[in-house]
C-alpha cells in the first residue's frame, strides 16, 4: 500500500467519525428527554427545546459552511468545527439547568452544522470520480448509522450509566477525528472568492429558524391556533421573499447563495429527490420506536434493538451499490430503490397491535435495503457534474434540503398521527353504546364492567389503542404513496455527463 493510499483511509476514518457523532447527536437524546426532565426540573414543553434548540442552530449554521471554507480554507474549517462540537458535548453533560444546556445544544448546533457536508466534499475531493459511488456508499453508512443507532445506542447509556453520557460519549471519538484531521489533511489555500453578504445570511437564517421551530413546535401549539405558530409563518415568508429578491438581483459571487448551483439541472434533481428520502427516511424512523413504546410496552433498549437491523440492511446495499454506481444506470438503481422502499411500507400498512419481532425486524431489513439503493447513487449523481470549487457549497445545501425534508416528514406523520387517532376514536366510538348488540355477541360486557366507570375507562383506552394503531397504519400508507409517486420523475432525469476536470490540489489532501 502507498503512503498516498494510507492517508486516504486514514483521512476517510477520521471524517465519517465526525460525521457519526453529529449524525448520531440527532436522535441520541430522545429517549434520554425523561431523565433529563427529572435532573434538570423541567416541564415536559421545556424539556422538548434540548431537541429543538439544536435542530435550529444546525438548520442556521449549515448555509454558512460555503463561504467558511472560501474565506478560512477546509481544513481550519473542519478542526474548530470537531473541537467546538466536542467541546460543546462535555458542557451538555456538565450542564445542571435547562437554561445551561439549552445553550451547549445551541453550539453543538452551530459548530456541527458543518461536519457533515464537509466530510462529503473531502470524500468527493480526495477519491477520483471513477471512485465516487464508493466514496459515497461509506458517507452514507455514517450519515444512516447514526439516526439508526441513536435511540438504541442512547437508551443503553441512559439505563446503564447516566443520561450525562449520552453527550460524553462524543468526546473520545471527536478527539481521535480531530487528531486523523489534524495529521493527514493537509491545508490549503484559502481562496476569497466570495463576500458575506450579511443581508442574505440574516434573511436566509431567519427563514431557516423559523421553518424548523414551526415544524417542530406547530403539533404541541396546535399548529395556527396558536399566535407562536402564526409569528413564525409570517416570518418564514417575508423573510424567505427578501432573501430570494435579494439573492436574485445580486452579481454571481456576491450573494449568499451561488445560484449558479440552481442552473445545474441534475444537482436540482437530486435536491428534489434527497427531499423525499429525507421525508421517507426520518419520519419513519420517528413512528416506528413510538408505535412499539407506546402501544406494545415495548422498553426503549429493546424498541431500539428491534428497529435497528434496517441499518444492516442500509449497509449491506451500500457495500453492493457503491461498485455499481458508474457501471449501471443510476436511473436503474434509484427505481429499484423506491421500489423496494414502498414495498417495505406496504408491508407495514398491514401492522397490527399483534406482531412479532420479526414482523418489525424484516420490513425494517428492507427499507434499509431500498434507502441504500437510493441513497448512494443519488448522491454520486447531483455532485457529478459540480466542480470542485462549488463542492462546500454544494454539499452544505444537499444536507440542508435533507434535513428540512425530513423536519416537514416527520412534522406531517406526527400531526397526521395525532389528528387521525382522535378521528378514528370518535368513529369507534360511536359504536359503543347499549344499543349495540355486537358488544353482546362480542363478550365486551364480560370483559368490561359497563356499567362501572373504571370498566368504560378501561374500555376507552383499548379504543384508544386500536385507533392509534388505525393512525399508525394510515401514516406508513402516507410514506408509500410519496415513495412510488416519486418513481416517475425519474423519467425526466438524464444521465449526467461528467463535468470538464478543475484543477484540484490532490497532493494536498491525500
Amino acid at each position: 500500500m502507498t503512503e498516498t493510499g494510507i492517508n486516504r483511509r486514514m483521512i476517510t476514518v477520521s471524517i465519517m467519525l465526525a460525521t457519526i457523532i453529529q449524525a448520531l447527536d440527532g436522535t441520541i437524546a430522545n429517549v434520554a428527554l425523561p431523565h433529563m426532565q427529572g435532573s434538570l426540573s423541567a416541564s415536559q414543553d421545556q424539556i422538548t427545546w434540548v431537541l429543538t434548540s439544536f435542530i435550529v442552530a444546525a438548520a442556521i449554521a449549515t448555509p454558512l459552511n460555503g463561504w467558511l471554507c472560501d474565506r478560512f480554507g477546509l481544513k481550519k474549517i473542519f478542526l474548530v468545527s470537531v473541537a467546538g462540537f466536542t467541546v460543546a458535548s462535555v458542557l451538555c453533560g456538565l450542564s445542571g439547568s435547562l437554561t445551561q444546556i439549552v445553550l451547549a445544544r445551541v453550539l453543538q448546533g452551530l459548530f456541527g452544522a458543518a461536519l457533515v457536508p464537509l466530510s462529503q466534499a473531502v470524500l468527493l475531493d480526495i477519491n477520483p470520480r471513477e471512485k465516487h459511488g464508493s466514496a459515497m456508499a461509506v458517507w452514507g453508512m455514517g450519515v444512516m448509522i447514526g439516526p439508526i443507532l441513536g435511540p438504541t445506542l442512547g437508551g443503553w447509556l441512559t439505563d446503564s450509566y447516566d443520561w450525562r453520557w449520552v453527550f460524553f460519549i462524543n468526546v473520545p471519538v471527536g478527539a481521535l477525528a480531530f487528531y486523523g484531521i489534524w495529521k493527514y489533511i493537509k491545508p490549503t489555500a484559502a481562496p476569497r472568492r466570495m463576500r458575506f453578504d450579511t443581508f442574505g445570511f440574516v434573511t436566509l437564517s431567519l427563514a431557516i429558524g423559523a421553518l424548523q421551530m414551526l415544524l417542530d413546535r406547530g403539533e404541541q401549539n396546535d399548529w395556527f391556533g396558536s399566535t407562536e405558530t402564526w409569528v413564525e409563518a409570517i416570518l418564514l415568508a417575508m423573510s424567505a421573499a427578501y432573501f430570494v429578491a435579494h439573492t436574485a438581483t445580486r452579481p454571481a459571487g456576491q450573494s449568499f447563495l451561488d445560484y449558479r448551483l440552481l442552473k445545474n439541472p441534475n444537482y436540482v434533481t437530486g435536491l428534489l429527490f434527497i427531499f423525499i428520502v429525507g421525508m421517507v427516511l426520518f419520519a419513519t424512523r420517528a413512528l416506528m420506536p413510538s408505535m412499539l413504546q407506546s402501544l406494545m410496552n415495548y422498553p426503549a433498549a429493546l424498541a431500539g434493538l428491534v428497529t435497528a437491523p434496517s441499518g444492516l440492511g442500509t449497509m449491506l446495499a451500500m457495500l453492493v451499490v457503491g461498485r455499481l454506481t458508474g457501471k449501471v444506470d443510476f436511473r436503474v438503481l434509484l427505481a429499484l430503490g423506491f421500489g423496494i422502499t414502498a414495498f417495505s411500507l406496504w408491508q407495514m400498512t398491514h401492522y397490527t397491535l399483534v406482531l412479532s419481532r420479526s414482523d418489525i425486524v424484516w420490513p425494517g431489513i428492507i427499507q434499509g435495503i431500498g434507502l441504500g439503493l437510493v441513497f448512494v447513487p443519488l448522491s454520486a449523481a447531483t455532485f457529478a457534474t459540480l466542480t470542485p470549487a462549488m463542492r462546500a457549497e454544494g454539499t452544505a445545501v444537499y444536507s440542508l434540503v435533507r434535513n428540512i425534508g425530513s423536519s416537514i416528514g416527520i412534522a406531517l406523520v406526527q400531526t397526521l398521527l395525532v389528528r387521525n387517532t382522535q378521528t378514528v376514536h370518535a368513529s369507534l366510538g360511536a359504536h359503543v353504546n347499549y344499543a349495540n348488540p355486537a358488544l353482546q355477541d362480542a363478550g365486551v360486557s364480560t370483559i368490561y364492567n359497563l356499567s362501572s366507570g373504571a370498566g368504560m375507562t378501561a374500555l376507552n383506552g383499548e379504543i384508544t389503542r386500536q385507533a392509534s394503531m388505525i393512525a399508525y397504519v394510515d401514516d406508513y400508507w402516507l410514506m408509500m404513496i410519496l415513495t412510488l409517486a416519486v418513481i416517475p420523475l425519474l423519467l425526466l432525469v438524464r444521465k449526467p455527463k461528467a463535468a470538464a476536470p478543475a484543477p484540484v490540489d490532490h497532493a494536498a489532501l491525500d
